[in-house]
């Protein structure tokens, strides 16, 4: 029997996907949502950046278009990102998480799938999901309470006619929710094994990885979000993103 002591195991780690693939159409025409600058910085920088200061964080993946690899890896190198790893994505954003997973060490227990149209996201917001994944939650997402009253509605009679109201949902039950969520890597593996999808969705119906989640009877659970975590869509979030950007430069020197 040796008298050294077997080396410890190394220490789990964190890791963040940012599945950046998409068109972003509802922008409009150019390119890509993710490479629309943002006080002159593309967003998916601005993203990356904030993944990579968080504090739980020790790698940040990027996923790429799948012929735009090369291009997004010169951009991060560009803005003094060296140590992103960049891979190739798929034809939905699915198959883009599944590839940003399938490239990461076999150290990271836990992964956070972030939007890269959501690039002011704090990063208090991005520890505390990593934190309430480490003490044991399986997945976990941030989430705000919803301001405005939401209706249900069903199918109008006649393409174009008034859609009818057919149920008013107690608003004090629902949350807005953002990135990133975070999970066990093996619960996100399994959901991702069992809930394949080709035609663009999350999966089995689910608009998100948390959706997924649900999907296999895991319990997801809610941190507090940031309102400064809003998604960039249309072209009023781009001014709204832009004024909380140059608030953040003249306060923080961010």
């Amino acid at each position: 029997m040796s008298d050294h002591p077997a080396p410890a195991a190394p220490e789990p780690r964190t890791a963040a996907v940012i599945p950046a693939a998409g068109r972003g159409v509802r922008l409009g025409a150019g390119a890509p949502k993710a490479l629309r600058a943002l006080g002159g910085t593309p967003m998916l920088v601005h993203a990356v950046r904030a993944m990579a200061r968080a504090r739980a964080v020790s790698l940040v993946v990027v996923v790429a278009p799948p012929d735009g690899a090369t291009g997004v890896r010169n951009l991060l190198d560009e803005h003094n990102l060296p140590d992103v790893l960049v891979v190739p994505g798929g034809p939905t954003r699915q198959e883009s998480v599944r590839r940003g997973l399938a490239a990461l060490p076999d150290d990271i227990a836990t992964v956070l799938v972030h939007d890269a149209a959501r690039p002011l996201v704090p990063v208090d917001t991005v520890d505390a999901v990593a934190a309430a994944v480490r003490d044991g939650a399986p997945a976990v997402v941030p989430a705000l309470p919803v301001p405005d009253t939401v209706k249900q509605v069903g199918p109008a009679e006649r393409p174009g006619d008034p859609e009818p109201v057919v149920g008013t949902p107690d608003r004090s039950l629902l949350r807005a929710v953002q990135t990133p969520q975070g999970f066990s890597r093996a619960t996100l593996a399994e959901a991702h094994a069992r809930f394949a999808r080709t035609d663009g969705a999350a999966g089995d119906g689910a608009t998100d990885d948390a959706g997924m989640v649900e999907r296999l009877g895991v319990p997801v659970v809610l941190v507090p979000g940031h309102e400064e975590a809003f998604k960039v869509t249309r072209p009023l979030d781009l001014v709204l993103a832009e004024a909380v950007l140059a608030r953040r430069r003249a306060t923080d020197g961010f």
